[in-house]
């Protein structure tokens, strides 16, 4: 099975702690590397989870507030010093390049690497990268500034081949990556063998969504239903409700209600505030609802398998 994870680096909210670093994670879907969100000290927590800098090529932010972004030129500067040549691509609201151009000019003046922003709108759901492996679409959010979500759909991959069937009508190696993609096999007298019988289906194509940070928006449930794992924001308990909808935030009841809603696999919850040194409240609450539910925590490994969610904690 390919690999799929999800690496939280950081899951606080805006108020620095000694117990969290401020909103980062690093998607990991067949070795390919997609960051979400950058705040300061992403660097070092890709090093404390042991992830590979030179296989993160995308960024993806959800909005120009500094916990989901202030991080980006000390990443950028660390690539620096390692010698990195790869494009960094930074997908974001359009206005991210204006600012960070003159940080990048001063700052990063003669770096090895480009980098290159991709501006999208994030008034609604938009496929925004593709490649071979997933495809990334926003996920439209309501914050006090532009805001939005992310959508990690991993394409399917080529069926499986039935070595017995292959030995049997002696298929040479040239022909199999064609029938592993759905071809048929035609043998030297002219027989037609289905592709079905000489395959097996690979495994139905996962999906993880990041909604972070955002209102409660139980409208958006359609757009990610049975999604396998989901990321949502429980800045508050319930008891801050108020509290949560004067800051456009969500509280741990709502994210879980969310999630019944999209028929989610399972449900991770962060972006906790400053105010909690025991974020055990804001976890009852939400398992009340959807008991599938964990606590994001700094180098957590989330591994997504086709059947379930398994939790690798490192």
């Amino acid at each position: 099975m390919e690999k799929f994870e999800v690496h939280i680096l950081g899951c606080g909210s805006a108020l620095p702690t000694t117990r969290h670093y401020p909103t980062s994670q690093v998607v990991n879907i067949r070795e390919k590397l997609y960051m979400i969100d950058c705040g300061e000290g992403a660097q070092m927590q890709l090093r404390r989870s042991r992830l590979k800098f030179s296989r993160l090529n995308h960024i993806f932010i959800s909005h120009l507030h500094g916990d989901h972004c202030f991080g980006i030129i000390g990443l950028i500067s660390t690539f620096a010093l390692l010698g990195r040549t790869a494009t960094l691509h930074i997908h974001a609201h359009k206005e991210l390049e204006k600012l960070m151009r003159p940080w990048l000019d001063f700052f990063c003046h003669g770096i090895s690497f480009d980098v290159e922003f991709h501006p999208f709108s994030g008034k609604g759901p938009e496929i925004i990268h593709e490649d071979r492996s997933v495809t990334v679409s926003t996920i439209p959010l309501k914050h006090r500034v532009p805001c939005c979500g992310f959508l990690f759909a991993e394409k399917q991959t080529p069926d499986h081949i039935i070595r017995e069937m292959i030995d049997f009508y002696q298929i040479p190696t040239y022909e199999l990556n064609r029938i592993k993609n759905g071809g048929d096999y035609t043998t030297p007298d002219g027989d037609i063998i289905p592709h079905d019988r000489l395959t097996i289906p690979s495994a139905a194509p996962r999906k993880y969504a990041y909604c972070s940070d955002t209102i409660y928006l139980p409208e958006n449930t359609s757009l990610l239903q049975d999604v396998d794992l989901l990321f949502h924001e429980a800045t508050f308990a319930s008891d801050n409700e108020v509290r949560a909808k004067e800051t456009f935030h969500t509280t741990a009841r709502q994210a879980a209600s969310f999630a019944l809603e999209a028929k989610a696999r399972q449900l991770v919850i962060g972006h906790f505030s400053a105010r909690y040194e025991d974020e055990g409240i804001l976890l009852k609450e939400a398992k009340e609802i959807f008991p599938n539910t964990i606590l994001a925590k700094e180098n957590l490994c989330i591994n997504i398998p086709t059947a379930g969610i398994q939790n690798l904690k490192e």
